[in-house]
């Protein structure tokens, strides 16, 4: 495989909090001429046979993944894992605990937001949620938005739900030596997800990608939705100094909420390692599909 290989190797269904089903996304990147795709749902595995059955079934090749919820210095890092066994009993109880303390989260969430008149948030937040075990704060931000209380989501993570502001409530999710060591064992490569995210400072940053280093994780979104062009020329550079694999994604959750659409992105710098490179015996490869007689 080659750099000019185009893949989208972050995005969200239903399953966690995006708005497409597995197929449906299977089909948009289809669709925008990706050819390895990988469905990466907040701490769940339960839409990984769906996507790999759809991509299959249009002829596109396909990565298992997942994004898990970590705690480091304070602040929640989210770590992709990507070509594992999703079968792993490992994994799957892992990523049980993880989920856990969502509920009682969202429930605390709802209490603080009720605090100052905003009334029914977890019943609102749970319609919006596919799967009520991964309820979160960007369904809450769809209830928000569908109240009028914000005229879209990104003005909901601007007034509330973040540290700081109401609804926001912390949680201690996965350490990162836990979510490598899952990832690991699965058969599969542990990638950090859109490093520029992170309110680290330049020592906390280089704390993370040594302490990453150290457990086995192997990979860095360098391109990625919630990238600017600078932070993925500097992201390379981050790449390039701790020997790390270049994965790309759009982090895509809905048509009419994300930035950036599945497989609409800039290609990877040349001069890096792709992730998908570390991964050629993990690659589902779809069956050639034959032309009609």
């Amino acid at each position: 495989m080659t750099i000019s290989l185009k893949a989208d190797l972050h995005c969200h269904s239903i399953i966690s909090d995006g708005t497409l089903t597995p197929e449906a996304l299977a089909a948009r990147a289809k669709s925008n001429g990706v050819t390895l795709w990988a469905l990466t749902d907040h701490d769940e595995l339960g839409g990984q046979a769906r996507a790999a059955t759809a991509a299959a079934s249009i002829g596109l090749d396909y990565l298992t993944g997942v994004e898990i919820s970590v705690t480091f210095l304070g602040q929640t890092v989210h770590i992709v894992g990507l070509g594992f066994d999703a079968d792993n009993l490992s994994l799957w109880q892992g990523l049980q605990k993880t989920r856990g303390g969502r509920a009682q989260r969202a429930h605390d969430m709802a209490d603080d937001l009720a605090r100052i008149g905003i009334l029914g948030a977890f019943e609102g937040a749970l319609k919006y949620a596919g799967n009520h075990d991964l309820i979160s704060r960007t369904h809450f931000a769809r209830f928000m938005v569908e109240t009028g209380v914000c005229k879209d989501t990104y003005e909901v993570f601007r007034k509330y739900l973040t540290e700081g502001k109401p609804g926001y409530v912390e949680h201690r999710w996965a350490s990162l030596h836990d979510a490598i060591t899952w990832i690991r064992q699965a058969g599969g490569v542990a990638v950090v997800a859109h490093p520029a995210r992170y309110k680290f400072s330049t020592n906390e940053e280089f704390a993370l990608f040594t302490e990453f280093k150290g457990h086995g994780g192997q990979g860095v979104e360098v391109v990625t939705g919630s990238h600017s062009v600078a932070e993925s020329l500097s992201y390379a550079n981050t790449a390039l100094e701790f020997g790390l694999a270049a994965s790309c994604g759009s982090d895509f959750h809905s048509p009419d909420e994300s930035r950036t659409d599945l497989g609409v992105l800039p290609d990877l710098p040349a001069q890096l390692t792709p992730v998908w490179t570390l991964l050629p015996h993990r690659i589902l490869h779809a069956p050639a599909i034959q032309p009609c007689r």
